[in-house]
């Protein structure tokens, strides 16, 4: 199948500062610089930070609250390299029900009037907070204020937060507007023929049939010192406007199931305070627009399951759809199109982002060889372990686990439950290479085993107005055909958007063999298979499977197999004007079959053998599922000794039947299949387990009950990457806004001199000095306008822009955004706002 990582993965992303390599020369060899890596866990924040300080432990890969890392002592910090990462972000989830006058719902036999029906109440909590608040006194400055879901400072994610600048949103809020917009909302409200008599002030309250109108806030009590005097600020606001708030102090998994799995008509909660992780590093928000604002995907209120009420809004998910598929010709169609479902997800105000964290990774200064590289979106990573250097080439990566475990999920390669938490992924991920990957540096799609040779896109709009493709399908495409069993051509006269033809880095698996075109192959034809029920009872049908990853696969009009150039030409519908290395990635090839949204990845005979099992029975007799959740089954897991062991029983079955897959009969003899089995056989027998991948390390040992892992180098001759392959590709120049002066108060009519202090550093190196070079542009947002001025070099690290008097002349007394963007081609732009006053 094809891995789209900016599709399946689509938790929150967030911004982070530059990581750093070691400057000094260290000789390249195959494979990462770190020969061995060993993972366990600790089970208490403090005892990791002290094992890190002392040098019990090389790496605490586990991002500590502000709150708790300024409480550090001084001996402490000394010893450690810190990571500050923005990757966590609070956000506002609001229960919406009706979402229509006369705004009240029955539950049983009692009416409640909900004042979150009404859309003005919702939107004046942007008001009535004050971000800037929660930043300074429960976040101790680690972090910023956040009015959409992309952080400040994260590529192309200004434009974004310009949208709430337009509104008149600001990190201090109007408490004095805030409860005037509610207040005008509830009269207009107790003013409808359905309310009359009914909904009133009376007193501090409003009240409804003769009771305080009342509101459910779900806070997070395992979140003490965050969440928890989050909501009692926000809740201590909400009631200055009459309505009463009963705080609900409940663990993650109670307010989970509440809100995420129960039907918002029940109306069991009102309010809850969401926290979100880092996903990635991406240049484009699109799917986050999606994820957080458009009742389609499932993550709005009554969670798009047809059983609920579910919160409706056909115009965001119109635009965020449209946006999402490429379905637009142009790269300024696509901002259009994808900000004004941003403006609609902030008007409606259904989820409300409050505030962005800033997290802490520690490494001990004295261990490493200077600093590894991480994401700029998402922190420590697999590039941490692939890049970081050790005088010993050992490095000892220690996770924090409440529970204390590091194996919290099975490690299925296929389903979409596999790998679920993030201890397997840390240890996962190094284990295997992508066809592509969103850079840590750039966040664009970077080839890394699939290399574009050529994309291009064709498209006009039909009749209708959506976007068709251009480009004909040739004959000689094929697509595999589940219910007959083969690859058969594309039918006549199919057309598609776009086309890539690719190459390979191939190399060979963890167990010895070299990939080939055929890891693709089969790839492709297992997730059709696996997607399409051909008929009642399909044993080799997997509903939620299909379910995952049938929309993206429908996108595949077929693929040209060129065994004698070893290179695949993929026919697909995507288009993305704005990026067209976005669309490369969207075709790219991959070998993996996961649904997981996860880095990961098993060679064809594991799989092969996993999906025996589950459509044919296993040795053992256990019956075995793609899904944690299938009743009477137990998920696959390739590290699981009872699982492994069935696996070694089917492979040793596969081998004695000298059995070729359906998809690659004709192109692999039995001999070389044999081989392949013979191969992992010996692997397993050697290694304890089925995770044969073909990537930079390879598991090594692992023991689930000590929780306890160990990772060791794949140094094969065939692998292609050498040790500072990537550190040279993410070699990358930055620049930071560092400050903007600008006059306190500034009288209509005149100019308005603004300097602009820039600073940069070479990626992943954190050493800052004066900008010598970049662009840094002015936007002031007034009248619901962005008005743009380019800023000149004055000095080393100094630029200097006007805004004229020809704007302030004609603008009201008061407070207007200022935005300095500062930009580098290659790099990832770099963006501070400061506020224009003037009277």
């Amino acid at each position: 199948m094809r891995r789209w990582p900016a599709l399946l993965s689509l938790l929150l992303i967030l911004c982070v500062s530059a990581p750093v390599f070691v400057s000094a020369p260290v000789s390249a060899k195959t494979g990462p610089y770190l020969d061995t890596v060993y993972f366990d866990v600790r089970m208490q924040q403090e005892i990791g930070i002290q094992d890190t300080a002392a040098g019990k432990t090389d790496v605490f890969f586990y991002g500590l609250d502000g709150g708790v890392f300024k409480s550090l002592d001084k001996a402490t910090l000394s010893k450690l390299d810190v990571y500050a990462v923005p990757s966590g972000s609070w956000s506002l989830l609001l229960n919406p029900i009706p979402n229509k006058a006369p705004y009240t719902v029955k539950v049983k036999d009692k009416e409640y009037f909900n004042p979150f029906a009404i859309r003005e109440v919702r939107y004046a909590l942007n008001w009535l907070i004050n971000r800037q608040y929660v930043v300074d006194e429960i976040l101790r400055g680690a972090g910023g204020p956040m009015f959409t879901m992309a952080t400040p400072g994260q590529p192309g994610t200004y434009r974004y937060n310009l949208v709430a600048s337009r509104l008149g949103m600001t990190p201090e809020g109007d408490e004095k507007k805030g409860l005037s917009m509610i207040d005008t909302a509830m009269k207009k409200a107790a003013a409808l023929p359905e309310l009359q008599g009914k909904l009133k002030k009376s007193g501090q309250w409003w009240t409804f049939n003769g009771e305080p109108v009342t509101i459910k806030f779900l806070i997070r009590v395992d979140d003490p010192t965050g969440r928890t005097p989050e909501g009692h600020y926000i809740a201590d606001q909400i009631e200055k406007a009459g309505i009463k708030v009963e705080r609900l102090l409940w663990d993650r998994s109670k307010c989970s199931k509440t809100v995420y799995s129960g039907n918002p008509a029940d109306y069991e909660w009102s309010i809850y305070t969401e926290g979100w992780g880092a996903g990635a590093t991406r240049a484009f928000w699109d799917n986050i627009v999606c994820q957080m604002y458009a009742p389609f995907y499932g993550y709005m209120p009554g969670g798009a399951d047809p059983k609920n009420w579910n919160y409706e809004n056909a115009k965001i998910d119109e635009l965020a759809k449209k946006a999402y598929t490429g379905n637009i010709l142009t790269e300024q169609e696509y901002w259009d199109t994808v900000l004004q479902a941003q403006e609609l997800g902030l008007t409606e105000a259904v989820r409300i982002y409050v505030a962005y964290q800033t997290q802490y990774y520690l490494a001990n200064k004295s261990r490493l060889q200077g600093r590894f590289a991480y994401g700029l979106g998402d922190g420590l990573n697999n590039w941490s372990l692939i890049t970081a250097r050790t005088k010993d080439g050992t490095l000892r990566a220690t996770q924090y686990s409440a529970k204390g475990s590091l194996f919290m999920s099975a490690w299925d390669p296929v389903g979409t439950d596999g790998f679920n938490d993030v201890y397997s992924n840390v240890i996962a991920q190094p284990l295997y290479d992508p066809s592509t990957f969103e850079s840590p540096v750039s966040a664009l799609t970077t080839a890394n085993r699939t290399i574009p040779v050529s994309v291009e896109s064709k498209v006009h709009k039909d009749a209708k107005g959506n976007v068709v493709g251009d480009i004909p399908v040739p004959a000689n495409a094929v697509v595999w055909d589940s219910k007959a069993k083969k690859w058969v051509p594309v039918a006549p006269g199919t057309k598609a958007m776009s086309k890539g033809v690719y190459k390979f880095r191939f190399s060979n698996f963890h167990q010895g063999i070299p990939m080939s075109l055929l890891d693709y192959l089969y790839s492709d034809a297992f997730v059709r298979e696996w997607i399409t029920q051909d008929q009642p009872g399909d044993r080799w049908y997997d509903a939620t499977y299909s379910s995952n990853l049938k929309p993206l696969v429908d996108t595949i009009k077929g693929a040209v197999y060129d065994f004698k150039n070893k290179t695949i030409t993929t026919y697909f519908d995507y288009n993305f004007p704005a990026d067209k290395g976005r669309v490369a990635g969207w075709g790219a090839p991959a070998w993996t079959v996961t649904a997981s949204g996860q880095a990961v990845g098993v060679s064809w005979e594991i799989v092969e053998a996993l999906a025996r099992m589950v459509a044919q029975g296993s040795a053992s007799g256990t019956v075995y599922s793609f899904s944690s959740t299938q009743e009477g089954a137990t998920e696959v897991d390739v590290l699981r000794p009872s699982c492994v062991a069935d696996i070694k029983a089917e492979l040793i079955k596969m081998k004695n039947e000298q059995y070729v897959p359906a998809p690659l009969k004709g192109y692999l003899s039995p001999a070389d299949a044999v081989k392949r089995y013979d191969a992992a056989l010996k692997f397993i027998d050697k290694y304890g387990h089925a995770y044969i991948s073909n990537g930079p390390f390879y598991l090594a040992k692992f023991d689930t009950k000590a929780n306890y892992a160990q990772i060791n180098a794949f140094r094969d001759p065939s692998y292609p990457f050498t040790s500072d392959y990537w550190v040279k590709q993410f070699k990358t120049t930055l620049l930071s806004v560092d400050r903007i002066e600008i006059p306190p108060m500034n009288e209509k009519g005149k100019d308005v001199t603004v300097k602009i202090h820039v600073s940069q550093s070479v990626y992943p190196d954190d050493a800052k000095s004066p900008a010598a070079k970049g662009d840094v542009t002015l936007l002031v947002v007034a009248g619901g306008k962005e008005h743009q001025y380019k800023a000149t070099r004055i000095g080393a690290g100094l630029f200097q822009a006007k805004i004229p008097a020809a704007l302030t002349k004609d603008l009201e007394a008061g407070s207007y955004t200022v935005l300095a963007i500062a930009s580098l081609a290659g790099g990832v732009p770099s963006t501070a706002s400061t506020a224009l006053v003037v009277y």
